[in-house]
Order: C-alpha cells, then structure tokens, then sequence
C-alpha cells in the first residue's frame, strides 16, 4: 500500500494547522458561519442534525493496521465509540464537538491520514475494486492507478472549485466491483488485442435526483496519456457546467445536455490542443508508486479446503457467503461483515476495529479493505487459517454470514442523523434484515442486494439496488418508494419505480412480497435484478397493490 513521504506529511501537518487555527477563529466569534463553512467543509467537517460530522478519506479504501487503531483511537477520544464505514470506501464520525475537530485531524495526521477533499466542489476520495491486487480476474492492481489519480487531484488548483463535487472511480477487473458507471468519471483498465494497457473512459454517471449511468467517451486510452486526458475532462467540465442551479450543476446534467458526442468532441478538442502535456506523469514517478502495490511476500501453501467445514455448519455457512477465491493459491479474501441482523449498517465500534486491526496483523500481512458496500475486508488470509479468523471474528460480532445477501443492506445515515433526510434508514433496515433472516427468505434468495437512502441525494445508492428503497415525506409521515431492477455491475442499470410509496408500517411486508415473487419467478438463479428484466414490472405490482398499475399516487 501507498506509503506517505515526507512532503506528504508535511502538507498534511500544515493543513491541521490552518484548520486549527480557522477553528479558533469560528470560536471566538472572528469567523461567522457563513464565512466558516467553506474552511470547514474543504476538511471534511459537515454540521449535521445533532452535531459536527467528520468524513475522513481511506483512498481507495485501503488501510494499514495502524491506521485502522487510529481510526478507534479517535471514535474513542472524539465520537462516541464508534465510527460508520460509507459507500465512499471512507469512514465518518457523526459526533464531533466543533473544538475538538483539529485535534482529531492531528491524530489523523499521526497515522498518515486526513479529511482533505472529502467535501466541497472537488474531485473527492478516489475509490476503486476492493479486492485490487488479490482478485484472479484483474489486470492488474487498479490501485495503483487510484494512488496516481489521488495525488494529481489533490489541491489541483485548476479543479479545485468545480461547479460541483467528482467523483472517480477505478477498476482493472473483469468483474466490475467498483460501481464505475454510477461515477462521473469510471476508469476501466484493460488489455487490447495488441497486449497494451489502456482505460475505457466512462463519463456522466451519478445518482440523485437525476439519476445517470456514465456513457463510454473513449474505448481505449494509452495509460500514459491518463492524467492529460483527465485534465481534458475536467477542464471541459469546469468551462461548460452549471453554476448557477446546484441541482443542474453535475456533469452528467452537462453530458445530457450537449448529447454525448458533442462533450466527447469537446475532449478530445481539447486533449487535442496539447496544452497539458507538462501533466503527463514520468515513467520514474509510475514506477515509484507502482512498487508502493508490491504484493505481499506470500509463502507458498497448498490450495486446501479448511477441514472445519463439515464439522461446523455455522463456519460452512460463513465460508459460502464471506469467503472470496485468491489470485495466489493457498491464499483468500475474508470479507467482514459491518451488518449485524438488527444492527446499524457500516458501523463499527472502536473495540471492534481495535480487533480487526489485531487480526490483520495476525492473518493479512496487516492490511484491509474497505469496500463501497459498508464492510471490511482482509485481503491476503491462508485457508489454513480461516477457522481460527471466522472463531475470533465470532467473539467481536463480526462473523455474519450475509455478504452479498438480503440482509447486507446498504443503508445511509438518514434522518437519525443527516439534516437533508426526509425519513429513516437505519430503522427499516434493521427491521427487513431481522424479517428476511428470521423467515428463512435470506438463505433461499442467494445474492440480492437492498439498498435505502433517506432523501433523493442517494448516498445508500437505492437506484442500483436489485431492491431500492427512497425515503420520502408524504402527507408529513415517512414513506418509502420503492424501485426494482437496479445494478451497479457489469449489467449497469437503473431501478424502474414501482408504484405509490409505502408507509414505514408497510415497507418491511412490501420487501418480503417482492422476494416472494422473485422466488417463485426466477429461472436458473438468476438475480432477482435479472428477473425484473425478464418479466417486467407487472407480477410484482399485482402482489404489492392488487393492481398491475402499481397505484395511484407516485410521489
């Protein structure tokens, strides 16, 4: 994993120092509000509904040992024992007292970490596949590529006050795990039929209130001309995107409004021009981060089935769902659960992340993963060892076995916490997973993915849930409108809305009933987002509302 040096540290020192000093002057009444808010959010501090929020970047969510005891050092010292992992592969804290905002920069700082451009109108934390560097189906470690793109967007100072916030996402994977086209720029790393590598340069994608999947601009760019292409993108983005309408300001709201051929001539006009030749990145700088991704020194072991399987229904289980094939034999990828049935998506406590930090350094080479999907991962773990890690696991609360399963919900922080909800997430969740786990439909459902956000902003990504849930307001109550048929893979695709929403009493029973009819209409295991596409909407709404009109009201 990237390694900081001592200009990394020391830009970041000098950042808590600024920020430190804004504090100060917020506090004694020198800054108002309005004037502070800026600073604040450039270094990842929100005012949420109770209390500050601090959203702390895990580049492509990867984390060191260390770095991960920080992380519970400050849930500890600064939070209340606890930190919530997001769908941005980053953690946040949502109660910091405003005075004691620096200091948990400092003590990010201690272990090579910060919350620098984890808000505001800028290019945000760059995420990427989570099993980089250890999955059998990639080219080769996509986070090399992530750690090049973090370090050229850091305080770009031509892309530093876009019209609104980017996102880049980076994958080099068969397999997208990554989400690329739900980002405004998704990178996919290949080989072309001549060996070379290159990236299909996907632009226009995000969620919200106007939901876009990114369209292909270039079907291959030379990895050497990456970072020049970028500034292509992002230059015609800042030119051209809207100021004035934060709702119209995205690129997709630009991509959509020249047509995708005229903003990819505009590119490639642009790139054509040669003015950002002096970005270009040296071969000597590539190869200086490229050894930062050098796999871990792996002893050779046998490709063996743990024996402890048969003799433990509960392990078998574990291994089914949690346990994901290694590029190196005799090696997995051991996925943590963060969704506890009944419990708060994406949350960990300080002691729980305190002991995933132990068992990385016992059994991965001391790395891990966190993944868009709210868990944890520990990448490099022998087969030999997997009962010891699932045994230790269990005594933290962390051997669920539901990754990828209707209970492993992805859920944003909704109206518990967030000021811009309209309703609870974290509630209907925990209800759905405690229904679907208790009625046996989890197990028979396979992989089936639910997803809730609590306002349009869709930050728990419900348009690419096989089963999406809104939270809206109607008639001054909580409601839920729900959509089916989403992905965020390889079959990118948006959920179609069902119908009238359902009130918090009904959304539990209309989950259930949707999983019934995608049980008894699905044909040779296909995802339940595959049988949507097969028979359509009307089987479904004919369960929920008696009626293949879905109902009359649609909010």
């Amino acid at each position: 994993m990237y390694a900081y040096d001592q200009f990394d540290r020391a830009l970041v020192h000098q950042r808590v120092a600024q920020f430190r000093d804004q504090v100060s002057r917020r506090l004694s009444g020198r800054l108002s509000e309005e004037q502070f808010r800026p600073l604040r959010l450039m270094n990842g501090l929100y005012l949420q509904l109770h209390a500050y929020m601090l959203r702390v970047a895990i580049p492509y969510g990867t984390l060191s040992a260390r770095q991960l005891r920080g992380l519970a050092g400050i849930a500890r010292r600064f939070d209340r024992g606890y930190g919530h992992f997001t769908t941005r592969q980053n953690i946040q804290y949502n109660w910091i007292a405003l005075e004691d905002a620096p200091d948990a920069l400092a003590a990010l700082a201690e272990v090579d970490m910060h919350a620098i451009q984890t808000s505001g109108n800028c290019i945000r934390n760059v995420t990427s596949d989570p099993f980089a560097g250890v999955a059998a189906d990639e080219v080769e470690d996509a986070r090399v590529w992530a750690e090049i793109v973090r370090q050229w967007s850091t305080l770009h100072p031509e892309f530093s006050f876009l019209p609104r916030k980017f996102k880049i996402a980076v994958s080099a994977a068969a397999d997208d795990r990554a989400a690329l086209r739900i980002h405004d720029i998704g990178l996919r790393l290949f080989r072309n039929d001549d060996n070379e590598a290159g990236f299909e340069v996907m632009a226009g994608g995000g969620l919200g209130r106007t939901p876009r999947l990114a369209r292909t601009i270039r079907d291959f760019l030379p990895t050497a001309e990456l970072l020049p292409y970028l500034e292509s993108v992002l230059r015609v983005y800042n030119q051209h995107g809207r100021r004035d309408n934060i709702y119209k300001a995205r690129i997709k709201i630009l991509v959509d409004a020249l047509g995708v051929e005229a903003f990819r001539d505009e590119v490639e006009a642009d790139y054509a021009a040669g003015r950002c030749d002096a970005f270009a990145l040296p071969a000597e700088e590539e190869r200086r981060i490229r050894a930062m991704f050098a796999p871990p020194a792996y002893p050779a072991l046998p490709a063996e089935t743990p024996r402890d399987r048969a003799a433990d229904p509960a392990f078998d289980d574990w291994v089914k769902a949690n346990v994901v094939p290694h590029r190196v034999v005799g090696y997995a990828i051991a996925v943590i659960s963060l969704k506890p049935v009944g419990g708060i998506p994406g949350d960990a406590s300080a002691d729980q992340m305190d002991a995933v930090a132990d068992l990385a350094e016992r059994y991965s080479f001391g790395e891990i993963r966190v993944t868009h999907t709210q868990n944890l991962i520990l990448p490099h773990v022998a087969q030999r060892d997997l009962y010891a890690l699932w045994q230790a696991l269990t005594a933290h609360g962390l051997a669920s076995a539901n990754y990828g399963r209707a209970s492993d919900i992805i859920a944003c922080p909704g109206l518990d916490y967030c000021s811009l909800a309209n309703a609870r997430s974290i509630p209907v969740a925990q209800r759905i997973a405690e229904r679907l786990a208790a009625g046996g439909r989890e197990r028979e459902a396979g992989t089936l993915g639910i997803k809730i956000s609590g306002c349009i902003n869709a930050c728990g990504h419900h348009h690419v849930g096989d089963i999406g849930l809104l939270g809206v307001e109607k008639n001054g109550a909580e409601a839920y409108q729900m959509t089916l048929g989403g992905d965020a893979g390889d079959r990118a695709a948006l959920g179609a809305i069902v119908g009238r929403a359902f009130s918090a009493e009904e959304v539990t029973d209309a989950v259930e009933t949707v999983i019934d009819v995608y049980l008894a209409r699905r044909v040779n295991g296909e995802r339940l987002a595959e049988t949507v596409r097969r028979i359509g909407l009307g089987p479904f709404k004919e369960r929920l509302y008696g009626t293949d009109e879905g109902g009359k009201d649609r909010p």
